[in-house]
């Protein structure tokens, strides 16, 4: 028996959805780790597994007063009680009514791990028990999961330092599953960042290039890019917390980058030296062909106490305004008309879809706008994302989808969702006198897989 309930659909949504609902799944970016791959242990346990890693999860138990250590975050492994987590996880399941974690969660549950209990505070342990069973059997190791999955391809996204140790055994390992790396270079750009100076400094040592001049340390930066390529990597992640393009003169970003490596800029020159070097990298992705992914929209880290005791990345980052026509401006009139460019836009702002982004991407040949990302990525936030895109962006001008996730298991909950929603949106576009069924019938595989593997230049 299973507790996940299918929405029901129209006729027309219906008929769409079942000719893409079992694609195989492109996850073109995201944030599971590549050791998991590597390795192909089994997975430790539920709370492991399905609470800890999803900032989803925990925070809306932290905005119902669990404290983050009652969930085992910022507890040493050996120091954790799993089965203790997972029952206030269970304690807390109402909670999660009308979100899209309950509809991810029950597919996982139910679907995924085939549980066979409705959870509840009562059944916590018996579901508990369940899971940890199912970990202990191969066919729920990180390789059969990815196989079982159907997914293609799945992109993680690393450091711009990081040795890349686990892809390169993965590649080693004779195993036929893709994972590729993606190139996150935030620690390098900004110097706002409190690890930029030694994480420039590393960078000079690992590639033997003098970081401390402005030339070794783009150098030094394309080195790394390549690195990532011969990987696989085919696109770029930046998580710009101020969206400030600019474009210096040489003796002035020199100046700025001496300053910077001393730790001597003020705010100001620091947002100048990061918008340069936004344009730098979108330079490079013109020459050696990676896609440059922008996530613009969020104020990281909102609550001190949080940040303090237990780092950045735990559920208190908030978003916000953005004005993109202007802060893309510097980037664009350099460098947007090169059609060899490909820049990819997540926003947190859904004012600016359109506003700014669907009239953007309808016009500069180097754009792309990304799926609805993390408060968006929902039944609803789909339907608005459509609605509000199409009509000035056209549907070429989107990116497909990605999962964006640290939970590798939700990976198929979260594609369904996005596929049924595409269904949904065609369906309405038919019954509006806007789409032919035909067009439809065309269009509703292309947004649910094909377009994310030409977006980024998967193949």
């Amino acid at each position: 028996m299973s507790f996940f309930t299918e929405p029901v659909l129209d006729p027309r949504a219906r008929d769409l959805f079942e000719a893409v609902r079992d694609l195989p799944i492109v996850s073109p970016h995201g944030h599971c780790d590549p050791r998991w791959w590597a390795e192909d242990a089994a997975f430790p346990d539920p709370a492991e597994l399905l609470i800890i890693p999803d900032h989803y999860v925990f925070r809306m138990l932290y905005s119902q007063g669990v404290p983050l250590s009652d969930l085992g975050i910022g507890v040493p492994p050996e120091d954790r009680n799993a089965r203790e987590i997972f029952r206030c996880f269970a304690r807390h399941w109402h909670c999660f009514l009308g979100t899209p974690s309950r509809e991810w969660m029950e597919f996982t549950l139910y679907r995924t791990m085939g549980v066979d209990r409705a959870l509840s505070p009562e059944t916590a342990d018996i579901v508990f028990d369940q899971i940890t069973e199912k970990l202990a059997q191969p066919e729920f190791r990180p390789r059969a999961l990815f196989d079982r999955f159907d997914i293609e391809v799945l992109a993680t996204t690393d450091p711009a330092n990081d040795p890349l140790s686990h892809h390169k055994a993965i590649a080693a390992s004779g195993w036929h599953g893709r994972i590729v790396p993606t190139f996150r270079p935030d620690s390098l750009l900004n110097p706002a960042r409190p690890d930029f100076r030694s994480e420039v400094s590393r960078l000079g040592k690992l590639t033997d290039q003098d970081t401390t001049t402005y030339a070794g340390n783009l150098e030094a930066i394309r080195l790394r890019r390549a690195a990532f390529r011969e990987l696989g990597a085919t696109a770029t992640d930046h998580d710009v917390p101020a969206l400030a393009t600019t474009w210096l003169a040489p003796n002035e970003i020199e100046a700025l980058h001496a300053r910077a490596s001393k730790e001597t800029l003020n705010p100001d020159e620091a947002l100048a030296y990061y918008g340069h070097l936004l344009v730098e990298m979108a330079q490079m992705s013109a020459e050696d062909g990676m896609v440059m992914q922008l996530h613009v929209g969020s104020r990281r880290s909102t609550n001190s106490r949080i940040l303090a005791e237990h780092g950045p990345n735990m559920g208190s980052d908030i978003p916000v305004a953005v004005n993109w026509v202007q802060g893309m401006d510097a980037l664009l009139n350099r460098v947007g008309n090169d059609p060899a460019l490909r820049v990819i836009l997540f926003t947190l702002d859904e004012t600016t879809y359109s506003r700014e982004l669907a009239p953007m991407a309808g016009h500069w040949p180097s754009l792309r706008i990304g799926p609805p990302w993390w408060f968006h990525d929902s039944p609803n936030g789909i339907q608005r994302f459509f609605d509000q895109i199409v009509e000035s962006a056209g549907y070429f001008n989107l990116a497909g989808f990605n999962d964006d996730t640290r939970a590798f298991l939700s990976i198929p909950a979260r594609h369904t969702t996005w596929r049924r929603g595409v269904c949904l949106h065609l369906a309405d576009q038919i019954e509006r006198g806007r789409l032919s069924k035909q067009d439809a019938e065309r269009l509703a595989p292309y947004l649910c897989r094909d377009q994310a593997a030409e977006a980024y230049r998967l193949g």
